[in-house]
């Protein structure tokens, strides 16, 4: 019989679903209360920001590919992108690659946001599936 087993740690519980011998399943995080992630908002949960954007789940490795910045210190714009909260680089959520380069005094730099625009095709930012089960967030 398949089962559940939790483990504590220190601001997350993870579970890991183990088969009839033992043998882990799968890992799960647990993120939070569905009601408290809003459409807009993001939160860090281990190594990934999760998000809502526009009622649609995400998850996504936290570092920014740039100079790695918390990217659940981020923002969600109107185009639905994860945009760093450092130098305004944007992620498409779904595919986790760079869609714009970083912003400001980088920007002005020739074939930096090309560089990891390319960077992020080959290496995008890791995925992870978000999910709501008994009005809680985990990730899988």
């Amino acid at each position: 019989m398949d089962q559940i087993r939790s483990m504590e740690v220190p601001g997350r519980v993870m579970s890991a679903m183990t088969d009839h011998r033992g043998g882990l399943m799968s890992e799960e995080i647990e993120v939070c209360a569905a009601a408290e992630l809003t459409p807009g908002k993001i939160v860090g949960a281990g190594p990934y920001a999760v998000g809502n954007a526009a009622g649609e789940l995400f998850a996504v490795t936290r570092r920014c590919r740039h100079l790695m910045a918390d990217l659940a210190d981020g923002s969600i714009d109107s185009d639905g992108c994860l945009v760093c909260p450092w130098h305004h680089a944007k992620y498409d959520v779904d595919t986790g690659r760079m869609v714009r380069g970083p912003q400001g005094i980088f920007a002005k730099i020739p074939f930096l946001g090309t560089s990891y625009k390319i960077l992020t095709t080959v290496l995008p930012l890791r995925r992870g599936k978000a999910v709501e089960r008994q009005a809680t967030i985990y990730v899988e």
